[in-house]
């Protein structure tokens, strides 16, 4: 049984919004043994000492798109209908395995050196086992979805779907997939968004999800145009009720963006135990508008945050969106609206309750997996912080993270990767990139 000591740290449990301990937590065969002061006696595999810097969850990224990773720069001043149309789906239906690979490996690097852990992605409509096997050789924890898409008559021909092969390659690859690599990988339902898919789908995966035990990962309520698109081919329904109507506004459903949703949406949401997703970059790179995280959060509504695409933030780094997560409200609201600490639990136990896997990572508890990342402390904007909450979500970067481990197993070193070389694959990446624009016709 491996075994693995990181000591020496200021521990934020996250077993409840603020409690911190300084000691010690001890990881066996990828589940956390001990927290607190340093264990008496026993041997260790693998000592790390975090000279007193931050040790607390891994950050969980609920909403994500890995095979856009080599877009980032191609898709930048538009706003979302476009934005999709002239350059995103071209260049998903320009992917082919290789470049597929190159653009998972590209974004493993930069979220696993600034202390994601663990993601809900939502890929492109084809290839989605290369997404599999490419996470499984990271490290990573990830719960993938192969997007479906049976109503896009605007998208290129290689991303227009039969309803049922849609349907049939989702659930073939939760045969093939879920629960592999020890269990670090999950699969869900990824239907694209309203304005992409049919009735006929939506109703399907409602039911499906259900009998199948998986999560529905989609897009709503993003941009105002894509609103009133669905209310146009609803009859006039809102994005949320149209959901609802299909059957699939349930615990089950996580619900990227949500920032146009009216007050019956939100009490829909809340009422259904639907799951939001916020994207403060993204949103305010395509023009989007700021979602009222506050309002939801009030509501009970479980609220986690992502980057969404490098396409439509050109960052996956999670320290930039809880600072923005926080801000953006403090300029709606007032300051204070959304406290750090809350921020730092959205991240964490929030992300955990949206993968389905509270039970198992969000907090650093014996019991629970050992997905832990250590924050720098030494570093000149947070050598004098004293309130952690703070130093994390208004200070730190994500180049602050020093050690990273999923299942207990350590993935960056010493701000360096363990499993992969940075030069191989920003260098595979270029090629793969400069492959793909040719391909799409950019």
């Amino acid at each position: 049984m491996a075994s693995t000591l990181i000591r020496n740290a200021t521990i934020l449990t996250l077993e409840d919004r603020e409690t911190i301990v300084e000691g010690s937590v001890a990881i066996a065969d990828g589940v956390i043994t001990h927290v607190g002061a340093a264990p008496e006696g026993g041997r260790f595999d693998t000592a790390i000492d975090a000279g007193g810097g931050y040790l607390l969850p891994g950050l969980i990224q609920s909403h994500v798109h890995l095979c856009q990773t080599l877009f980032r720069g191609l898709a930048d001043d538009l706003p979302l209908l476009d934005w999709l149309r002239r350059r995103v789906w071209p260049l998903e239906a320009a992917h082919i395995p290789a470049t597929l690979a190159a653009s998972v490996r590209l974004a493993t690097t930069e979220l696993l050196r600034t202390g994601t852990t663990s993601v809900l992605t939502m890929e492109t409509v084809h290839d989605t086992d290369v997404v599999f096997e490419t996470l499984a050789g990271s490290g990573m924890r990830a719960v993938v979805g192969k997007c479906m898409m049976d109503a896009a008559d605007e998208a290129p021909a290689r991303l227009r779907e039969d309803t049922r092969a849609s349907i049939e390659e989702s659930l073939a690859l939760k045969m093939r997939w879920d629960g592999a690599a020890g269990g670090r990988l999950r699969a869900a339902f990824a239907p694209r968004f309203a304005v992409s898919c049919s009735r006929g789908l939506l109703e399907a995966v409602a039911a499906l999800a259900v009998a199948e035990r998986m999560i529905v990962h989609t897009h709503a309520a993003e941009h105002r145009d894509e609103v009133e698109v669905v209310r146009a081919l609803s009859g006039g329904l809102t994005n949320l009720e149209y959901l609802a109507e299909a059957g699939l506004a349930t615990p089950r459903l996580c619900a990227a963006h949500c920032v146009w949703t009216t007050e019956a949406e939100q009490a829909l949401l809340a009422e259904r135990g639907v799951k939001v997703l916020h994207c403060p970059g993204s949103n305010l790179k395509l023009g989007s508008g700021v979602a009222p995280v506050v309002e939801m959060r009030r509501r009970g509504i479980s609220v986690s945050i992502g980057a969404d695409g490098a396409a439509c933030n050109n960052r996956l780094d999670m320290f930039d969106e809880m600072r923005l997560t926080a801000v953006l409200q403090a300029m709606r609201l007032s300051p204070g609206a959304l406290p750090a600490a809350e921020v730092v639990w959205m991240a964490t136990r929030e992300g955990a309750r949206a993968l389905g896997l509270d039970a198992q990572i969000g907090s650093i508890e014996v019991g629970k997996r050992g997905d832990l990342i250590v924050v720098d402390r030494d570093r000149p904007h947070l050598a004098t912080a004293r309130d952690p909450w703070s130093a994390l979500v208004y200070a730190a970067r994500g180049t602050d993270v020093r050690h990273v481990l999923v299942d207990g197993e350590v993935l960056v070193r010493d701000f360096e990767l363990v499993r992969a070389d940075i030069a191989d694959v920003t260098s595979e990446a270029r090629t793969a990139a400069h492959d793909l624009m040719s391909r799409a016709g950019l």
